[in-house]
Formats: C-alpha cells, sequence, structure tokens
C-alpha cells in the first residue's frame, strides 16, 4: 500500500499498474496477488485509508471546539476542504478515483465512509441533544444526507481559485446545510 500511494502522490493520479507497484515495493507479483485481487482492491484498500485518515482529521480538528454547533461547522467545514479538487494537495483517491467508484461499487463506498458518518452522526446528535438543531430533526437520517451533499459538492463545485464567482464557499455550503433554502414558518 505504501508502494502504491508513493506512485499516487508523484503521478497525482491512481493511473498506474500493479507491475509499477510491484517493482516499487521490492514485493514478488505473487505476494501482491495473495493481499490483493488486483489493482481495484488495492484502490478500494487505500480509500478506506484515506477516508480513516481524514475521520482522524475531522475528529482532532473538533475536539478543540465545545459548543455542539461549532463543532459540526467545523467538521463539516474541513469535510468540504479535504474532499476539494486541489493538485497541490495530492489527493487523487478522493478527486480522482472516489466519484468513479461511487458509480461502480456503491456499497464499498458506503463501508468505507463509515468513519466519517459515523463521526458526523455523533455530531449532529450531540447538537440536537443542545437544542441547536430543529427539533424534527433526525440525526441519523440526516448524517448521510450531509455528508454526500458536503462530498458531491466539494467534487464537483467547480475550481478551488478564490477568483472564480462558480466556486462554492466553505460559507455558503454551511448556509445552505445549516438553514436550507425554504423561508422559516
Amino acid at each position: 500500500m505504501d508502494a502504491a500511494q508513493a506512485i499516487i502522490v508523484e503521478k497525482g493520479s491512481t493511473d498506474f499498474t500493479v507491475q509499477e507497484v510491484v517493482e516499487r515495493s521490492g514485493q514478488s507479483l505473487r505476494s501482491f496477488y495473495l493481499q490483493f485481487d488486483g489493482k481495484h482492491e488495492l484502490l478500494l484498500a487505500l480509500f478506506e485509508d484515506a477516508v480513516d485518515r481524514s475521520a482522524d482529521q475531522v475528529q482532532a480538528a473538533v475536539d478543540a471546539e465545545s459548543d455542539p454547533l461549532g463543532r459540526l461547522k467545523i467538521a463539516i467545514g474541513m469535510l468540504f476542504e479535504l474532499c476539494r479538487p486541489d493538485p497541490a494537495a495530492n489527493r487523487p483517491l478522493f478527486t480522482d478515483f472516489a466519484p468513479r467508484l461511487l458509480a461502480t461499487h456503491p456499497a464499498e463506498v458506503r463501508m468505507a465512509h463509515a468513519p466519517l458518518l459515523t463521526l458526523l452522526t455523533e455530531l449532529m446528535e450531540n447538537a440536537s441533544a443542545a437544542g441547536e438543531l430543529r427539533p424534527n430533526v433526525n440525526p441519523a437520517r440526516m448524517a448521510p444526507m450531509t455528508l454526500q451533499t458536503v462530498m458531491f459538492i466539494a467534487q464537483s463545485g467547480g475550481s478551488t481559485d478564490d477568483s472564480t464567482a462558480d466556486s462554492i464557499t466553505t460559507d455558503e455550503l454551511w448556509d445552505f446545510l445549516a438553514n436550507g433554502f425554504a423561508a422559516p414558518k
């Protein structure tokens, strides 16, 4: 996995061969196939690892905040930034591979996102318990919608260049998620 990750960082994409990974790792092709059924399974393992690391980063960031709604805002903002296309950040597993994986293997993506979904659900439950969410909000149902919305907007929302009028900002995303679009009754 380390060899594949190094190749991904160098190339800035998931466009590599199993043979490249085998040569970089110093392992045999047979050893590779004892661990993985093929490149796709390796990429899925790397994606799961990247999601786990992202969940840990988000958790560390929210730990510094005591306000439940503030913790949720930090988590959503950080997740949004982690998922945005950024060539300098070398995150092709999120920006290059994830959309294709979602289309072809939704069950595996759902399982891979479990750490982030668990964290968002917990943060929403805490905000709800503190009375900071609408009374009819079900955190277990809202967390997956929030996760999907954040990731979709981040990955398809245009350039990360602040001068681009079409770029959705973290504040705009938070405002939409926190307030929706319907006028209060």
